[in-house]
């Protein structure tokens, strides 16, 4: 499909922008070409799609659910006692109505760790968004259930879905103290065999680190680093608990770093370490975490929670600044994951959004990006384009209503199981 985007705003300046074949094919003043679709940008700035680094999707189902608590308690007192009852036909509902959000709030990209890893794609396919996708790993140190794991994933990979190229597969083990050593690397070795990225979680809690250290004698990035398995294909979620020589352990070993932080403030997990990290040049993304955890995922709102967060935490105003933050909602999420995209240049992949200039949070305009960081939400996004490819047009998203409807039927069946 080939998509004219006429007299939108990019980077001051009043452009056409001629979308072909997934691609930023031609950017100029009024440009002489032939367009399948063609879109009226007066009043309207193109930018460049978020990139959620971490999140699990279909927890939309569990949005609300138990709220007010610290991690370890929220997690096996009511996480995951509700997530035993889901059906791959609750996890594809809940992923679509994540889609939905999303799409909506101008997204295209997000990394997933959840259960029923096949019905998150059939998913994502349909919403014509893209995706990283692993299933959890989880074995409480049981050799047994290790080896249940082990052959679950070298099954799945040896046999993967067909789908897109917008879909990626990587390996999921969940966090230090739910997955044993021998699993760790285990998962290590079979990402390097097969070139696949890592999620996990890491030094999230003053609990992991403190089991940590008291467990094994090192903290949660030392002892990773220790067992080999940090490295450039690794993205790790919340990263808080850390100090100065681990913050140049992740450096040196080019880790990318999830940072989520309406999550972190909810459950109290602590201050996320924002420009030492980028200081040190780490590579760091911003994401939301799940529905139950935040509770939305509107990229808008994270942004400017990391912004203001990283100030109050090291009481300097200039800290976090907004082209940063807005750097790492965008570009250096797409560079964490191999994407072509994250800019609006000609060649680079479609995917972007058009934002309504004359929306209230949008005037006046001194600064665009620092409107998009500290003033703008999700309703202001009108269009999201991703591959080349209409998601979202006039803030309608096909198919909505049945998804929403949906969404709430699976959510009553489960309560009623």
């Amino acid at each position: 499909m080939s998509i004219l985007i006429k007299k939108c705003e990019l980077n001051g300046r009043e452009v056409d922008v001629f979308i072909k074949d997934g691609r930023f094919e031609r950017i100029g003043k009024e440009l002489d070409v032939e367009a399948e679709k063609v879109i009226d940008g007066k009043d309207k700035a193109i930018l460049p799609s978020f990139f959620n680094v971490h999140t699990h999707a279909a927890m939309t189902l569990l949005r609300g659910y138990a709220d007010d608590m610290e991690l370890h308690k929220w997690l096996r007192e009511y996480i995951w006692p509700f997530e035993r009852k889901l059906t791959p036909e609750d996890v594809y509902w809940g992923t679509k109505l994540a889609c939905l959000e999303m799409i909506k709030t101008g997204t295209t990209f997000f990394c997933d760790m959840y259960w029923h890893v096949k019905a998150v794609a059939d998913a994502v396919e349909e919403m014509g968004i893209r995706a990283a996708l692993s299933s959890a790993y989880v074995d409480f140190d049981d050799p047994k259930k290790g080896d249940f794991f082990k052959k679950k994933n070298i099954e799945f990979f040896d046999n993967l879905p067909h789908v897109s190229d917008r879909i990626k597969f990587i390996m999921g083990p969940h966090a230090i103290y739910t997955v044993s050593k021998d699993s760790l690397e285990w998962i290590k070795d079979f990402a390097f065999e097969r070139n696949l990225l890592i999620n996990i979680h890491l030094a999230e809690t003053k609990k992991e680190r403190d089991d940590c250290l008291k467990i094994r004698g090192t903290t949660p990035v030392r002892y990773l680093d220790d067992i080999g398995f940090l490295n450039e294909r690794c993205i790790c979620a919340h990263v808080i608990w850390v100090e100065d020589e681990e913050i140049e352990i992740l450096q040196k070993r080019k880790v990318n770093v999830a940072h989520v932080p309406a999550s972190n403030m909810k459950l109290c997990s602590g201050n996320f370490r924002f420009d030492d990290m980028l200081n040190k040049g780490v590579l760091v993304g911003i994401g939301t975490d799940g529905c139950a955890s935040n509770n939305n995922l509107d990229m808008f709102e994270e942004i400017k929670i990391a912004a203001l967060r990283a100030k109050l935490a090291t009481s300097n105003p200039q800290a976090a600044k907004s082209e940063d933050i807005y750097r790492c909602a965008t570009k250096n999420g797409a560079m964490m994951f191999g994407i072509d995209a994250g800019e609006i240049k000609e060649g680079m992949l479609a995917d972007c959004i058009l934002v309504d200039l004359n929306h209230p949070q949008l005037v006046p305009c001194h600064n665009l990006i620092s409107n998009i960081v500290y003033a703008a939400n999700g309703d202001c996004v009108v269009t999201t384009i991703c591959n080349g490819k209409i998601v979202m047009e006039d803030r309608y998203v096909k198919g909505e209503e049945e998804i929403i409807r949906q969404a709430k039927k699976q959510v009553q069946d489960i309560l009623n199981r």
